[in-house]
């Protein structure tokens, strides 16, 4: 256990063989039931999140958990894509673009994950404030909850291949949208590794930061938007835009929250909040005075 506090190929080791583990419970699960593919998806992904929630207990760490996010739909997008009978252009297309943000989020995990001896600081005052609930909070909050917000994001993407139905052209205009929304984050996360390894100033004002405080979180958001519009452009349900609605308001609510708050204990955070946005890269309107 020491070994993996501070051995990163070690730890990254385990947490491979934590999600193989995951993803052959899930993939059984959905071969050895008969339920509808949407629930039969939801119940894998739950049970999958059990297992690597099990594994955060046995390491006493919630960052087992972290790769979760971007792998979950990786794995699921790739599956249905092999069992499709007609695949046009248009699906490929799709699927590449999720494979594309699933690949660009989890290689910025695996290059700022650094072992077992780091858990993300949300998480530290998740416990710290909880204290005895903590078990419950860690379970409910920090695994299901994403667990089921990813899942409602990624499923306009599969009911399209479910369907396996023709998308029509200007849905592309859509999936370039999370195309470019993956690619910002991919900008915004290689500009502030430079800023860390150079820190110069209190907060980073460099590149896609210099207006706004989370572009990575305005990509996240615009990249499920993309995939919920190409999904009502092809089949016409607007119940494929609620995970882009619960995912946008978890990070409106609850994420930038949390981040301002706690670079709020730096100084000058408060006139940095007034000339920056929190999502929006434009300029801060000037107030008259």
């Amino acid at each position: 256990m020491k070994k993996l506090q501070t051995s990163r190929p070690l730890s990254l080791l385990v947490i491979f063989l934590i999600y193989a583990l995951a993803t052959a419970v899930g993939v059984v699960f959905t071969m050895a039931t008969e339920f509808d593919w949407w629930i039969s998806i939801l119940l894998a992904d739950v049970l999958a999140t059990i297992v690597v929630f099990v594994f955060s207990l046995i390491f006493n760490n919630a960052s087992v958990y972290d790769p979760y996010w971007s792998i979950q739909p990786i794995v699921i997008v790739v599956a249905y894509l092999f069992r499709m009978e007609t695949i046009s252009p248009y699906h490929v297309a799709l699927v590449v673009a999720v494979l594309l943000w699933g690949v660009r989020l989890t290689a910025n995990w695996i290059y700022t994950f650094t072992g077992f001896g780091y858990q993300d600081w949300r998480y530290v005052m998740l416990k710290q404030k909880t204290k005895g609930l903590y078990p419950v909070v860690n379970l409910l909050g920090i695994h299901m909850f994403p667990t089921l917000v990813v899942y409602l994001c990624i499923m306009p993407a599969v009911l399209v291949l479910e369907m396996e139905a023709a998308m029509p052209p200007y849905s592309m205009a859509f999936v370039a949208l999370s195309v470019l929304a993956a690619t910002l984050q991919g900008v915004a996360d290689c500009q502030m590794h430079k800023y860390r390894k150079h820190r110069t100033t209190t907060f980073i004002r460099t590149g896609l930061w210099k207006h706004s405080r989370h572009p990575n979180y305005l990509g996240e958001i615009l990249m499920w938007w993309g995939i919920g519009l190409a999904s009502l452009a092809t089949t016409g349900m607007a119940l494929v835009l609620l995970g882009a609605i619960v995912n946008t308001l978890m990070f409106l609510c609850i994420s930038i929250p949390m981040a301002d708050k706690r670079q709020a204990r730096k100084e000058g955070f408060a006139e940095y909040k007034k000339q920056t946005w929190a999502l929006l890269p434009l300029p801060k309107p000037q107030r008259k005075k």
